[in-house]
Order: structure tokens, then sequence, then C-alpha cells
């Protein structure tokens, strides 16, 4: 589950909300050992999601680098690229 999240910091245009909550959720999910949690878990679930959130949100405010923004389309080419070698 973990692949699938994906570095946030240090591209043009910065991480949406969206971008941070998925994968606040993928972190969560690998954390509980749940794709969707139980009624009686949901609440504990939803609340993780919603404190690592919003702690991501603010180290990605907080980071600092001297190194120039990445593109988005670039590295998304590179991981392709990847996984075309990897997987043939």
């Amino acid at each position: 589950m973990c692949r699938n999240i994906k570095t946030l910091f240090n591209f043009d245009p910065p991480a949406t909300h969206a971008e941070i909550h998925a994968s606040a959720l993928q972190f969560v999910r690998k954390l509980s050992g749940f794709n969707s949690p139980s009624q009686g878990n949901a609440e504990a679930f939803n609340r993780a999601v919603s404190e690592v959130s919003d702690s991501a949100r603010r180290l990605l405010a907080s980071l600092q680098t001297n190194a120039p923004p990445r593109d988005r389309e670039v590295e998304a080419e590179k991981a392709r690229e990847r996984s075309r070698a990897r997987f043939g």
C-alpha cells in the first residue's frame, strides 16, 4: 500500500489538500491494516487520517530547500520509465 504514497515536497505547483489527504489515508491504511474500517473503528480511523493529514501539511509548509521545484510531468515520466525498465 505505501508504494502508492508519493513525494509531495518541492513541486510546482505545491501539493494540494487532496494529495496530502490521499497520502495520509494510505499511511493510516498501512498502519491499521484496514482498507476500509468497520463501523466501530471508523471514528478512530477517520480521526487518524485527519491528524496525519494536518501533520503532513504542517511538515510540508515548514520544510526548506535550495533546490529548484520539480516538475510533476517530468517526475511522472521518470516513474513510467522506471516501471517499463522493471516490468518490461
